[in-house]
């Protein structure tokens, strides 16, 4: 009896050690100092991975084949699971993610303080505030951006998304270009936030780097809560398309998991 005693009071003490230990992991309190955080962008098409060139059928039966997926992610926001936020500095919160470069659907987010985080947002798209502070306000991203293809003219202003290739539809029998890029439109700036929760908390720390596993669904931008035509003009670059591509935006990603590794 004396021993059982003595194993249940041994298998009490170990559940309190591993809460003490999960208590402390969901507590930002108990942690200091700065880490990093990784960002993985993997672009999809529905339920498929994307693969440039290959053949997607949307909703209106049109068949499409992208060679070009580019998009500005700005303006990075964490929140804590306390409610407290670290804002990227804008000088380094503005990234290109494009699917034929590999090494850009992976960013890293240096100097974080540590902390356990639940959500994220950011922009898709440069944000007026930092267009209106002009051509030489705009830093390093400038070049960036002209070297990328994700300029119509400084005048014209930046190409939030870049999305092209050609299609075929039942009136529409060999292969049409089409082109879907979002942006400054006259009065309309297009430009659109993102706001995500994440599945398990990142856990950043000196010694952890967690990576968020962000999946974007390039089937929302013309094939998402509106369905756009391809077949009645294959050119979206302004008007109610633009608007309707935009507004789909907000369904195109997700959180899928995050590493604490």
């Amino acid at each position: 009896m004396k021993f059982q005693i003595k194993n249940i009071v041994a298998v009490m003490a170990i559940a309190l050690a591993f809460t003490s230990c999960s208590n402390d992991d969901d507590n930002n309190d108990t942690v200091t100092g700065q880490g990093s955080l990784k960002l993985e962008f993997d672009n999809v098409y529905g339920s498929a991975d994307f693969a440039a060139n290959t053949a997607y059928t949307n909703s209106n039966g049109e068949v499409i084949k992208a060679n070009k997926v580019k998009y500005i992610v700005s303006n990075i926001v964490l929140t804590k699971v306390d409610g407290t936020t670290y804002t990227v500095p804008k000088a380094e919160s503005y990234f290109i993610i494009d699917e034929l470069t590999p090494a850009s659907t992976l960013l890293t987010i240096p100097n974080i303080p540590a902390g356990n985080y639940k959500s994220i947002s950011y922009g898709i798209g440069v944000d007026k505030t930092q267009f209106d502070l002009g051509a030489t306000g705009q830093g390093n991203f400038l070049t960036t951006a002209q070297n990328a293809g994700m300029m119509w003219s400084w005048s014209a202003g930046y190409k939030f998304v870049a999305f092209e290739g050609t299609f075929t539809s039942s009136t529409v029998t060999t292969d049409t270009n089409f082109k879907l890029h979002t942006g400054q439109t006259g009065t309309d700036y297009n430009y659109a936030t993102i706001s995500m929760n994440f599945p398990d908390n990142a856990l950043v720390r000196t010694n952890i780097t967690p990576q968020v596993h962000i999946m974007a669904d390039l089937k929302h931008l013309l094939d998402g809560t509106n369905k756009i035509n391809l077949s009645d003009g294959a050119t979206i670059m302004g008007g109610s398309k633009l608007a309707l591509a935009t507004a789909n935006l907000a369904n195109m990603f997700e959180v899928h998991h995050v590493h604490n590794d």
